[in-house]
């Protein structure tokens, strides 16, 4: 007895052990994937930092905002509202169709989601550009371990994100210049993502179609009334060429 007791003792901490261990590698896993995230989010969220620190408001409200809206370029907008003192319906609105994009990406991820049970709340609120650029790339089985990966991803991006505005509202408060065109940032950071999908994609119908969409849209709507309208333009294509895309679709180039 005393022989299984010590044996059962082995075997739990063994457990325990490998446990941690696939642990600390998804941990790690999910560091690396988005270490090209930090590296914009952090950027971007400075400019963001410093850009909201040039307002009347207190610097509080810039992080509450990276916390709890989480919504990069709307929050750049936002800022431009805020000391207009546009009405809140104008800017939900606003809010709405500057990020309906979200829309067509959650539909990818609907089973995903609700496999991922307490998890899955948080997955709908963090589902940016980048993070649904990072999520359709990985392939992976669907698992506990891989839905501890896509919360990790998701969780890190949303950090890097608040410590870039933590670090621009601080320095904002210790150094003054002027801030025109720092929100150019997010327009770069959005080519940089762009530029990668390109390059690791084998299949580029996809991204030929939103820029063709895209220049369409706003030749006919102007550049201020062109995203519902290329969002729905996109949808049409795609769905109409779907036979033709999906064969080739998450290929990637090893």
């Amino acid at each position: 007895m005393p022989f299984l007791g010590r044996k059962s003792h082995q075997i739990e901490g063994f457990e325990r052990e490998k446990g941690d261990l696939i642990l600390k590698k998804i941990v790690k896993k999910a560091f690396v994937l988005t270490i090209p995230v930090m590296l914009g989010y952090v950027s971007v969220g400075i400019a963001f930092g410093l850009l909201f620190q040039s307002t009347e408001f207190h610097m509080g409200w810039g992080f509450l905002m990276s916390l709890f809206i989480y919504a990069g370029s709307m929050q750049f907008i936002a800022i431009e509202l805020f000391q207009d003192y546009i009405g809140f319906l104008q800017i939900a609105i606003l809010t709405f169709f500057v990020n309906i994009r979200h829309m067509f990406y959650g539909f990818s991820f609907i089973d995903k989601f609700n496999q991922m049970k307490g998890k899955k709340g948080y997955m709908i609120f963090s589902l940016t550009d980048e993070t649904y650029s990072l999520l359709c790339s990985l392939k992976v089985e669907n698992t506990k371990e891989s839905h501890l990966l896509f919360f990790l991803i998701a969780a890190l991006n949303q950090f890097y994100w608040l410590l870039g505005t933590v670090i621009g509202v601080l320095a904002g408060a210790m150094i003054t210049f002027d801030t025109t065109g720092i929100n150019f940032a997010m327009t770069a950071l959005f080519v940089v993502i762009f530029i990668e999908q390109w390059k690791s994609a084998t299949n580029h119908l996809p991204a030929l179609i939103g820029i063709g969409a895209s220049l369409v849209t706003m030749m006919v709507f102007g550049a201020d009334n062109m995203i519902l309208p290329t969002m729905a333009l996109i949808l049409m294509v795609l769905t109409l060429m779907r036979k033709k895309i999906s064969p080739k679709e998450g290929v990637t180039k090893e």
